[in-house]
């Protein structure tokens, strides 16, 4: 299965957390097999607004989906959307990289079908280091710096943040930040995100933190 869908849940992000693994579950259960189920990550658009975060919130869950079954690859497009059309026209990029996903999960080829995928958040004095599984034979950036992260200290106030690549690394700082605790990258509906690996795909966005959805119902 290719599923390319969560557009119109984007209000709905923190609900999309179950629905997702139940109708993967539900449909290998009425089908029979375990098959394999590819999601298309939503890519980048203003929707609400292109500072706001539920498209943020809603590619998160599909993230976890993909983390937490088995089977279940992603296909990231964050870089191939367009401001202001929902329905972006580059399809070749995300044909191939659901391609190789599918190689991947499915017919266990050693490709490299991911870009980075966020491992650890390290605090070294007033920055920020990030590992990466998937690095694809090194980070790389479309442009000259990194762009698209924020950091927050114990305050949980996000501020924009300078990044640069360090080897395996990336490094974030925010003078407004001495004592960093969190991270985000790309956490916006239309983000300004610019980071890869070398073999040319988009690391997918991400969080350090745990707190609460913005999308997360009221009791």
């Amino acid at each position: 299965v290719i599923w390319y869908q969560g557009e119109a849940n984007g209000g709905r992000a923190h609900e999309y957390r179950t629905l997702l693994p139940t109708l993967v579950k539900d449909w290998r259960a009425r089908w029979g097999a375990e098959f394999p189920f590819l999601v298309v990550q939503l890519p980048g658009w203003r929707a609400s607004g292109p500072d706001n975060v539920e498209w943020a919130e809603l590619r998160d869950a599909q993230a976890l989906a993909a983390k937490t079954l088995p089977k279940v690859g992603l296909a990231v497009t964050l870089d191939v959307g367009e401001e202001g059309d929902v329905h972006p026209k580059q399809k070749k990029p995300v044909g191939e990289r659901l391609a190789l996903v599918a190689l991947a999960t499915e017919y266990g080829e050693k490709v490299e079908a991911s870009g980075p995928a966020f491992k650890a958040l390290a605090v070294e004095g007033d920055a920020a280091v990030l590992t990466f599984d998937h690095a694809g034979g090194g980070l790389a950036c479309k442009g000259d710096k990194p762009t698209g992260f924020a950091v927050a200290g114990a305050d949980n106030v996000f501020h924009p943040a300078a990044a640069e690549i360090k080897g395996d690394t990336v490094v974030v700082r925010c003078p407004a930040v001495p004592k960093p605790a969190a991270v985000r990258y790309g956490w916006k509906n239309w983000p300004d995100a610019n980071l890869f690996n070398k073999a040319g795909l988009p690391a997918a966005p991400f969080r350090t933190d745990d707190l609460p959805l913005t999308t997360r119902r009221k009791p």
